[in-house]
């Protein structure tokens, strides 16, 4: 396991993280520490504690508004794949419709060419 320390308002925390990972959490800790600096900010000194559950909180919410965007997100897109397999199904149903009357036109001509060369011309 690899060790990072970082500083949340002010103070050093050791943590450990699997390796490779330490920038990241690095990086997390900061963020974090934007929310507590903020909150300093706007509060002044209203105790360590206090202030860190403010700011999980504030992280917490800000981690529900993701998560509530990601599903409306997610049932945009199964909503628009839903949609796209009805209209390549409404086009498959289409091509078919119009190679069958293609098909139809087609025997309707032979069959006029048929009779056309079944007659006399009118020359003899």
């Amino acid at each position: 396991m690899a060790q990072v320390t970082v500083t949340i308002d002010g103070k050093a925390y050791r943590m450990a993280c699997e390796e490779g990972q330490e920038d990241h959490l690095s990086e997390l800790a900061a963020r974090f520490d934007r929310y507590v600096g903020h909150l300093r900010g706007q509060f002044g000194e209203i105790g360590d504690l206090r202030l860190t559950v403010m700011a999980g909180i504030m992280v917490m919410d800000e981690l529900s508004e993701v998560d509530r965007r990601l599903n409306t997100l997610e049932a945009e897109v199964e909503s628009l794949k839903t949609s796209r397999e009805t209209q390549v199904s409404d086009q498959m149903r289409n091509e078919e419709a119009v190679a069958a009357a293609l098909g139809e036109v087609t025997a309707q001509i032979h069959a006029v060419v048929a009779r056309l060369n079944g007659r006399p011309t009118s020359a003899n």
